[in-house]
């Protein structure tokens, strides 16, 4: 730990006889290194693969699809296209910042901004008609629902660490005790 404080520029409290890194420093070194992963990597080519899927769905064989609808389900699918665009372009937007940071286009306090934060998804899937819709779109519905559950939660554990419980089996509680366990690297 201490290692971490003299790696972190020296900013750590002091508690008992080790240093224990700030929960800034701890988002900072968390945030960082989620940038440069492979898992960012790959976050980034699914969520991008999924708005051109959706855009090239949307634009053509949904199109046809959607004049073959009765109007009741014509009317659902003009909302739950809008509403997927919009979760899309929620995640392209916060896949954009990170990657701005990872090529060092941003800094990486701007993108902890809470304007970049993504919000839990505000409408409940019970709310919505998806009744006579076609397969495909629920289907993308679906893929975009869970990696914008899979992101959501990944910005929480990456930007807003001190909402963490510390329970063992919370992500961000692993991740630290990881960085413990093999000096911080």
């Amino acid at each position: 730990m201490a290692r971490q404080a003299v790696e972190n520029g020296g900013d750590a409290g002091i508690m008992g006889q080790g240093a224990e890194v700030t929960v800034k420093d701890e988002t900072e070194t968390s945030a960082a290194a989620f940038v440069q992963s492979a898992l960012f990597a790959r976050t980034f080519r699914e969520g991008m693969a999924l708005v051109e899927e959706t855009a090239s769905y949307l634009d053509g064989e949904g199109r046809i699809a959607s004049k073959e609808l009765s109007r009741d389900a014509a009317m659902s699918y003009a909302g739950a296209s809008m509403r997927l665009t919009t979760q899309l372009m929620q995640i392209a937007s916060w896949l954009l910042v990170l990657r701005a940071v990872r090529e060092n286009e941003m800094a990486l306090s701007e993108a902890a901004e809470p304007k970049y934060r993504l919000e839990p998804l505000a409408i409940a899937e019970d709310d919505y008609e998806f009744a006579g819709l076609p397969q495909k779109l629920l289907l993308l519905i679906e893929n975009a629902r869970q990696l914008y559950g899979r992101i959501s939660r990944l910005d929480a554990d990456i930007f807003s660490p001190e909402e963490s419980d510390g329970k063992s089996g919370d992500v961000a509680f692993q991740q630290n005790a990881l960085r413990e366990a093999f000096g911080g690297r």
